[in-house]
């Protein structure tokens, strides 16, 4: 099992910034991408920022231009940065991991969550 830490959270303005971070505990597993996914109240998880082994990244449409997932894969973490935040951004966001297991299998494991609010 692999456990994510995410930090970062908390309230800001609009237009404000904010940098998530997310730590995965075990280091003798591969990570083959780490991202980030929110859910407002109400709606559905949704994709915000994802980056692979091999650093190809994928964005949301609504973050892109805003947001930027950067990774020390040296230190197993995966970095968030939020510009230009919208009170839209407002959501608890999520640390994800898919991590291959020693049988060759992937699986995925999910962070606690860190809330962010923007204030309008």
């Amino acid at each position: 099992q692999v456990q994510l830490v995410e930090s970062g959270g908390g309230l800001v303005q609009a237009g404000g910034s904010m940098r998530l971070s997310c730590a995965a505990s075990e280091s003798r597993l591969k990570i083959n991408a780490m991202g980030w996914y929110r859910q407002a109240p109400g709606k559905q998880r949704e994709l915000v920022a994802i980056m692979t082994s091999g650093d190809s990244t994928n964005y949301a449409d609504s973050v892109k231009g805003r947001f930027t997932i950067s990774r020390d894969s040296a230190k197993n973490t995966v970095y968030l940065q939020m510009n230009s935040l919208k009170s839209e951004d407002t959501a608890v966001y999520y640390c994800h991991a898919v991590v291959v297991a020693t049988t060759g299998t992937l699986f995925g494991s999910w962070g606690q969550g860190t809330q962010v609010t923007v204030s309008s």
